[in-house]
């Protein structure tokens, strides 16, 4: 192992404990935690979907960690998995994102934000970690220039809420974004703003994802009107809560969209 690889392990076990699969979770707060928080006991559903946990009753919100190898300062992307406020899809929409993010040299953390339905507390929590991250860029190794958020579903929703304050994101990704239009239209909803400070975006969705799709729409239209770079994949099939996996969809593959947006936008160094 590098010595800067040590050092960074040192670090990190230092900021959070270590869990088996070796990343590292971090409380987000020291103290009281702002807001309203459950007091139903967190539980696990290992039923619904198998090979995916789905974490019920969050009250104590982390950050867990996935550090890159990468021995340059780079890129650290938080994100914010799906589950309609209610749950949170922690492997599908969480782990297996932070590991296809370290196959392309990005260091990431997994937030586990409050439940159920607490979009005040989750919104604290995210914001939080943005904050965290800002804040330890030094010891994660990462260039607080390029710190950014991708989410899923309500998680992309949390996504956009909280590029809209410091400390904000550089760069936002938001795949099957959900609750940002209001009905029949394709107008932003009225609690999330938008103006030429918002950060630029990435957004994937199919239109086959017949209750969210104008989220879509509606994001990346008010980030137009506001001068704000973004790029939109409208797919005519592909539904709803895939995360990265590929189920042989148009839409399943922005992966592979989302990694040339990055170099595109000098996140990630251009291909050789």
């Amino acid at each position: 192992m590098k010595k800067q690889s040590i050092n960074l392990a040192c670090s990190l076990a230092l900021l959070g404990s270590v869990q088996s699969d070796g990343a590292t979770v971090i409380p987000l707060w020291d103290q009281q935690i702002p807001g309203t928080v459950t007091d139903e006991p967190e539980t696990i559903d290992h039923h619904t979907e198998g090979d995916n946990r789905r974490f019920h009753h969050v009250s104590e919100p982390t950050l867990t960690l996935y550090p890159s190898s990468e021995s340059e300062p780079h890129p650290f992307v938080i994100i914010c998995p799906g589950g309609g406020y209610r749950f949170l899809s922690f492997d599908k929409e969480g782990i297996e994102i932070a590991e296809w993010l370290n196959t392309l040299g990005i260091s990431a953390g997994v937030l586990k934000y409050r439940t159920p339905n607490n979009r005040t507390g989750a919104l604290h929590d995210a914001n939080r970690a943005l904050e965290w991250t800002r804040t330890h860029a030094t010891e994660l190794n990462i260039d607080p220039t390029h710190v950014g958020m991708i989410g899923f579903s309500a998680g992309a929703h949390l996504t956009a809420a909280a590029a809209q304050k410091e400390p904000k994101q550089n760069f936002s990704m938001l795949i099957y974004p959900a609750y940002l239009y209001q009905p029949a239209s394709v107008t932003l909803v009225k609690s999330i703003t938008v103006n030429a400070e918002t950060p630029p975006a990435f957004i994937a969705q199919a239109q086959d994802d017949k209750q969210f799709y104008r989220s879509a729409l509606a994001y990346a239209l008010a980030l137009d009107e506001a001068g704000v770079s973004t790029e939109l994949h409208l797919h005519a099939r592909g539904g709803h809560g895939y995360g990265s996996r590929d189920f042989g969809r148009p839409a399943h593959q922005w992966t592979v969209l989302c990694e040339a947006w990055l170099r595109d936008q000098n996140i990630l160094s251009p291909s050789d």
